[in-house]
């Protein structure tokens, strides 16, 4: 079976008080005899990696995480994870609107535009949008219409390919495609009714 699987379902639990994770880099350091760094960054950009053992905490959610662990074959198949900590093209505590982030500038030929989130001057590609949360303008007018996003990719399709050096923004929520980081799940069974995961880490999938 293939490694690149991936399955459009959503981890069925709610992440708990206590997750931890977020943004990791591989970047190499070699100190010079003077005592200089030399610094090379080995991936283009960076991966998300969690560990969401806070969210089982009762036997139900342990038969829930146990039946999700198994159907995704462990570390073989991926699903969808919603970072609680940047889900959303918006700033914390805003509804995500068409114009929060670039997606391009028309050339009046090209119609295809990939959905991606600034951070400084760096962009990450989004590929999993969340269906019914994204919106589009064009030069700053919000587009009802003229346009489809396909949520396994996060491409956007124009039915007409925009003007040359308009300006395409889009709002939206957004997941990230991740899969578990271990073949093995090892749970605890405490008091009747309790238990919990000592361990459940996921890392993105690019």
């Amino acid at each position: 079976m293939s490694g690149s699987a991936f399955d459009d379902v959503r981890f069925p639990l709610p992440v708990g008080p206590g997750a931890t994770g977020g943004a990791v880099w591989r970047t190499d350091v070699v100190t010079l005899a003077s005592g200089a760094e030399v610094r090379n960054a080995r991936w283009a950009g960076s991966r998300r990696r969690w560990d969401i053992a806070s969210a089982v905490c009762s036997t139900s959610d342990l038969a829930l995480l146990t039946a999700f662990f198994e159907a995704r074959m462990g570390r073989l198949r991926g699903f969808r994870f919603r970072d609680p900590a940047d889900r959303s093209s918006a700033m914390p505590g805003q509804a995500p609107g068409p114009q929060d982030q670039s997606i391009g500038l028309g050339d009046g030929v090209t119609n295809t535009f990939q959905l991606g989130k600034a951070y400084g001057g760096l962009v990450k590609a989004v590929t999993k949008p969340v269906d019914g949360t994204v919106s589009i303008a064009v030069d700053g007018v919000p587009q009802t219409s003229g346009w489809s996003v396909d949520c396994l990719t996060g491409e956007i399709v124009f039915d007409t390919p925009p003007a040359l050096g308009a300006a395409l923004t889009a709002g939206f929520e957004f997941e990230c495609p991740v899969r578990f980081d271990t073949d093995r799940l090892d749970i605890t069974h405490e008091l009747i009714g309790a238990g919990r995961a000592v361990s459940v880490p996921i890392i993105e999938i690019r």
